[in-house]
């Protein structure tokens, strides 16, 4: 029974996670991201032009983002059955959505006026966070149950 919680948990916080990068996708599309992220990235690409810093049009960066989209909630049929493998990458994803909240809410602070993708910011903090607890849980079931340890 432990077990099946644990994955279960596990797969709903991957949905949950995947479901706050969609809302922030549409916070992002409604509040002029690109005229933003643009022209910092044609900045940071002048003074350090090794680091690859891309622009896009909207419709290319959309269709990416809902790509991207997809294919998490994809993968969520998986992360309901547990798999050891999604761990890791459940742990890097929370990380890269933590970090990408993070600069939303950092950059309203720096800029004194909300970013575009402030509003759903705080919704990847705890949805990130929750992927973690959710990921770190099914990784000490999957640790138990190898060793034989009754859950």
């Amino acid at each position: 029974m432990a077990v099946w919680n644990t994955t279960f948990r596990f797969g709903a916080a991957w949905v949950a996670l995947s479901l706050s990068v969609a809302i922030h996708v549409v916070d992002e599309a409604l509040n002029g991201f690109l005229e933003v992220y643009n022209p910092i990235a044609t900045a940071i690409r002048k003074r350090l032009p090794f680091l690859p810093m891309p622009t896009f049009t909207f419709g290319v960066w959309l269709a990416g983002l809902k790509l991207g989209v997809c294919l998490l909630l994809a993968v969520s049929v998986l992360a309901f059955r547990g798999p050891r493998w999604l761990i890791p990458l459940s742990y890097a994803l929370g990380f890269l959505m933590l970090v990408n909240g993070l600069i939303h809410l950092s950059g309203t602070v720096y800029l004194r006026r909300p970013m575009p993708g402030v509003y759903s910011s705080p919704l990847l903090l705890v949805s990130s966070i929750y992927l973690w607890v959710a990921a770190r849980g099914l990784r000490r079931t999957a640790v138990q149950t190898e060793r034989g340890i009754p859950g």
